[in-house]
C-alpha cells in the first residue's frame, strides 16, 4: 500500500475513532441535559467524523484505482483529509464552547471573539477547492488519466 492509500486508511480509522468518542460525549450531554439534548455542534462533530471515516475509505479505493503518480495522489488525499479534519475540529471547538448553533451566522464568532467575515469566506472557498479538487484529481486518475 502506497503512502496516499496509507494516509486515507489511517484517516478513516482516526475519524471513526473520533466519531465513536464524540458519540460518547454526545450521550453524556444527552444523559445530563434536562432536554435530553447535546449541543448542536457536539452532534455535528459526531456525525461528521463518522461520515468522513467512510469518505476516507472511498478515497482510498480511488487511490487504488488511480493511475497517477504517488506524489499527485498523496497531495490529493492530503487536500481532502486536512480539510475534513479542520471541519471536525471546528465543530468540536464550537461544541466545547457552546457558542453557536450556526457557525456561518453573522457575525462569525469563536467563543467571545468575532471573526472577520472574509476569514470564513476564505476558509470555505479553500475547503471547497481542497475537497472537491482533491477528489476530482483521484476520480480523473481512476477513469480519465492515460
Amino acid at each position: 500500500m502506497g503512502s496516499a492509500a496509507t494516509i486515507a486508511v489511517f484517516a478513516a480509522g482516526a475519524f471513526f475513532m473520533a466519531g465513536l468518542l464524540f458519540g460518547a460525549w454526545k450521550y453524556i450531554h444527552i444523559h445530563t441535559s434536562d432536554k435530553a439534548q447535546a449541543p448542536v455542534y457536539v452532534d455535528i462533530a459526531h456525525r461528521a467524523a463518522l461520515m468522513y471515516a467512510f469518505a476516507c475509505l472511498i478515497i482510498e479505493r480511488f487511490v487504488e484505482l488511480s493511475r497517477l503518480s504517488e506524489t499527485v495522489e498523496t497531495a490529493a488525499v492530503l487536500a481532502q483529509v486536512v480539510f475534513f479534519a479542520l471541519a471536525v475540529l471546528t465543530y468540536a471547538i464550537h461544541g466545547l464552547l457552546k457558542d453557536t448553533d450556526n457557525q456561518l451566522e453573522r457575525p462569525h464568532r469563536l467563543g467571545a471573539v468575532h471573526l472577520p467575515g472574509w476569514t470564513i469566506v476564505a476558509f470555505m472557498g479553500a475547503l471547497m477547492v481542497g475537497e472537491i479538487g482533491g477528489f476530482a484529481v483521484l476520480f480523473w486518475g481512476a477513469f480519465g488519466a492515460p
